[in-house]
């Protein structure tokens, strides 16, 4: 007895928020070590086929894509953010918000929109022939709209405010004292530019273009739209048509490692490129005025990237939605929006109540494994939808049919597939995905409050769970409800998890919006996808409202 009550003391029992912690966090990460195992022990290993065929395809058209959209997004983000940060010129009060509406776009909705605007029958080619006479299609060139160019653009317009938003952020906080100094060295406007300020920002820059190229990697709607083949639908093609999930695994294993390598470079480089502001008296850059042209040149530099990023698509789907109004009496689409109402509302409650209650749990643990656990969990979001399905639906499918197994044996009565036959899988892969926002969110929340005001109600008598009831909730519940809506309007935009995961005739706004878009039926489509526009916009409106 003795001997029990000294190991007690040396060794004690983690408490039930920390392993409540450290099960959220194995839950979280549970999907991406599934892939590798998967990947690792396949049923039928085509690891030889894939590399002498279509691996190296897809591996290139993927760099191709992640590159092309980063440098594209990079260079617009950071050159609208110079131009709204630093200049004053006609409409730049409202262009600093505006330049953030793309966010409310899903990047497969710009796809339909583009191609419907510039496609034989668009109003773009009818007004060339009509202007110039000609007949047909042989009368003139005419770009290809479906290709790996055209996935770029879009991507690139509709994810160049995640640079932009950084990249402003990073030239406003700069000191006039650096800029004063350059100036009296003679630098001219663009000197400034190069030599100073984009220095200065490309921390800010570096994230902002790694997160862009992991979400192009992550896209399916476009690429699929485009016909571009990336690894991202080669999932698809070796799950969904060759019928081989350690294949799809395979493949998946490879858009982790580039995700992973792209993470890592990102780092790196921001390891490398550390500046400090040395006063505690910083002044704000005053704003240059652009008179003339130049101010005019400024705004349309500003303004051609919304009109694409925003602007088109939405004004394509307003007009398809406004001409084919009976569609909004279908039954079909307001049953998807009560499913997507749901299963995302779900999913959005769900992932902000796990992600307090494991940031709660590592701050109350003294041990040491929940606080190696806590940045881990956040490897969700870096994943690629579809490698989350992967690594998802395949065990599930078989803890599924176990216990499906294992109750008809024991009762003669079938349950069926409890797990992968309901949303029960779409519901976690959401979690998943996205609970980094609501880790995040709910830490940075946490951090802020006080830690005398816990210790106090502690000393009072109050137990762990009603001091984040009563001392942590009301302090932290607007961070958390913006988390809630965060988490939902991704949820609700979200593609390529929503299509591997959803039951048999389970449709969401996003799956009806991609499978009518996939019939040539943009007029059906239009409804579901202003519903989706709509939605996205409640987050891009509390996004602005929290960089004022």
């Amino acid at each position: 007895m003795a001997i029990t009550k000294t190991l007690r003391r040396s060794l004690p029992l983690p408490d039930r928020w920390s392993l409540g912690a450290v099960m959220i966090a194995v839950i979280v990460c549970a999907p991406i070590l599934a892939v590798f195992g998967i990947a690792l022990f396949p049923k039928e290993n085509i690891w030889p086929h894939l590399i002498a065929t279509t691996l190296p395809r897809y591996v290139t058209t993927t760099a191709q894509l992640a590159v092309g959209v980063g440098v594209l997004a990079a260079m617009v983000g950071t050159g609208a953010a110079w131009l709204v940060a630093r200049h004053d010129f006609p409409g730049r009060r409202w262009l600093e918000w505006a330049l953030l509406l793309p966010l409310g776009i899903p990047a497969y909705v710009g796809a339909y929109a583009l191609v419907d605007f510039l496609e034989y029958a668009g109003p773009v080619q009818t007004a060339l022939r009509q202007f110039f006479g000609w007949q047909t299609a042989r009368d003139y060139w005419f770009p290809e709209i479906r290709s790996l160019g055209a996935a770029i653009l879009v991507l690139a317009a509709a994810q160049f405010p995640y640079v932009y938003l950084l990249a402003r952020a990073a030239f406003r906080e700069q000191s006039a004292s650096s800029d004063e100094v350059a100036r009296s060295l003679g630098a001219g406007g663009f000197a400034r530019f190069w030599r100073v300020g984009l220095p200065l920002a490309r921390p800010a820059i570096a994230a902002g273009t790694a997160i862009v190229m992991m979400e192009s990697i992550n896209d399916f709607g476009t690429v699929d739209y485009f016909a571009v083949q990336t690894l991202t639908t080669g999932i698809f093609s070796v799950w969904l048509e060759s019928n081989n999930a350690g294949g799809a695994a395979q493949i998946a294993s490879v858009v982790l490692m580039m995700v992973v390598c792209l993470v890592t470079l990102e780092k790196l480089s921001r390891r490398k490129m550390q500046f400090f502001n040395l006063s505690t008296r910083s002044r704000p850059v005053t704003r240059r005025k652009l008179a003339g042209w130049r101010g005019y040149l400024a705004m349309t530099a500003c303004v051609l990237p919304l009109l694409l990023g925003f602007v088109l698509p939405t004004s394509v789907i307003m007009s398809h939605a406004l001409s084919n109004a009976e569609l909004w009496l279908d039954s079909r689409l307001w049953h998807a929006g009560l499913n997507t109402l749901i299963v995302c509302g779900l999913a959005a409650c769900l992932t902000v109540a796990a992600g307090v209650f494991l940031v709660y749990g590592v701050r109350l643990s003294g041990q040491r494994l929940p606080r190696l656990l806590l940045p881990v969990t956040t490897i969700g979001y870096a994943a690629p939808g579809a490698v989350l399905g992967v690594g998802i639906l395949i065990p599930l499918a078989a803890i599924d049919n176990t216990m499906a197994d294992g109750v008809l044996a024991l009762t003669g009565w079938d349950p069926g597939l409890v797990l992968t036959g309901t949303a029960f899988a779409l519901v976690l892969a959401y979690c998943v995905r996205f609970f980094a926002i609501a880790q995040g969110a709910a830490d940075a929340a946490m951090e802020r409050v006080s830690p005398n005001l816990p210790l106090a109600a502690r000393s009072l008598g109050r137990s762990r769970g009603q001091v984040l009831t009563s001392i942590y909730y009301p302090l932290v519940r607007g961070s958390i409800a913006s988390a809630l809506l965060l988490v939902f309007v991704d949820s609700v935009k979200e593609l390529p998890a929503t299509l591997l995961l959803r039951p048999f005739n389970y449709e969401t706004l996003a799956t009806r919006v991609h499978e009518q878009a996939s019939l040539e039926n943009l007029g059906g489509a239009a409804p579901a996808a202003m519903l989706v526009i709509l939605t996205g916009l409640l987050a891009v409106s509390l996004l602005a409202r929290a960089n004022r």
